[in-house]
């Protein structure tokens, strides 16, 4: 089919499900799913059945094999061993638990050896297109400051190793923490997404600062992101909406990708 654009779904929880089922529901999309990574097939597959989805439940490594774009959407844990074999066979891979790439930074080496594309769905933050914009001149400073939820840290070790206590957050914004986006990244990697992904489209992982708050006022992570350059002063705030399904995902991650995805053909490109 002329224009359409191939998927291999790399993983198949909250994010692919959503990504599943805003396709299905239209048979003429130009965006097709042609297989799902999973590492439970048969779990994945009893998913896929219940979108009517019909598709080869593969492995990550069988995944070049389906000259798609593979969709990572799988979990920090399996960030590596989803997006690795695609990566050094060439293909194109749309990224989601971009954490993970702060202690897997030779997977970009990879891709650049292997003439891969390595691509960051950035919808949850603002502003990244006026960043690498500006990033062509000098950018001084890059601040992140987010409010999140506090039962997103419940389990998370940073917060039980410093004594910090979650009650007070359920009326008001905590402080958790202050430092760099690897440093945000490497103490809270299943929810710093963000900062990984504006440590690299700015200055740098260590450059980037980073402030997060637990604040169970709000309905879901709020971003507030603040440059300072040459050519620009930016001050932008997100304010983002849980996934129905999965309240510790916001909903525009799963929108963010199949926004990505339909630039692939589009004859009109908005963004730089």
């Amino acid at each position: 089919m002329a224009g359409v654009t191939r998927i291999v779904l790399g993983g198949f929880g909250n994010v692919g499900q959503q990504i599943a089922a805003k396709l299905t529901v239209d048979p003429t999309s130009a965006l097709q799913i042609v297989g799902i990574a999973a590492r439970d097939k048969q779990k994945a597959a009893a998913k896929a059945a219940n979108f009517g989805l019909d598709v080869p439940i593969i492995s990550a490594a069988e995944a070049p094999q389906y000259d798609a774009i593979l969709v990572e959407c799988a979990t920090y844990d399996g960030f590596r061993d989803v997006v690795e074999p695609t990566l050094r066979a060439g293909g194109h891979v749309i990224a989601v638990s971009v954490g993970a790439l702060a202690v897997n930074l030779d997977l970009i080496d990879i891709a650049e050896q292997s003439g891969a594309t390595l691509q960051i769905a950035g919808g949850t933050l603002p502003g990244l297109d006026i960043i690498r914009a500006a990033s062509e001149d000098e950018i001084t400073s890059v601040t992140l400051t987010s409010h999140i939820k506090p039962a997103s840290f419940a389990h998370e070790p940073y917060i039980h190793d410093n004594g910090i206590d979650l009650a007070p957050a359920e009326t008001g914004p905590v402080p958790i923490f202050e430092g760099s986006a690897r440093e945000a990244a490497g103490h809270f990697p299943r929810h710093f997404n963000v900062a990984v992904t504006l440590g690299l489209v700015g200055i740098g992982l260590d450059r980037t600062r980073v402030r997060i708050y637990a604040d169970g006022t709000l309905p879901g992570a709020r971003h507030t992101l603040n440059v300072e350059a040459s050519s620009v002063s930016l001050d932008m705030t997100s304010q983002n909406y849980p996934s129905p399904q999965n309240n510790r995902t916001s909903m525009v991650v799963a929108l963010s990708i199949l926004a990505a995805l339909r630039r692939e053909n589009a004859s009109l490109r908005i963004g730089s």
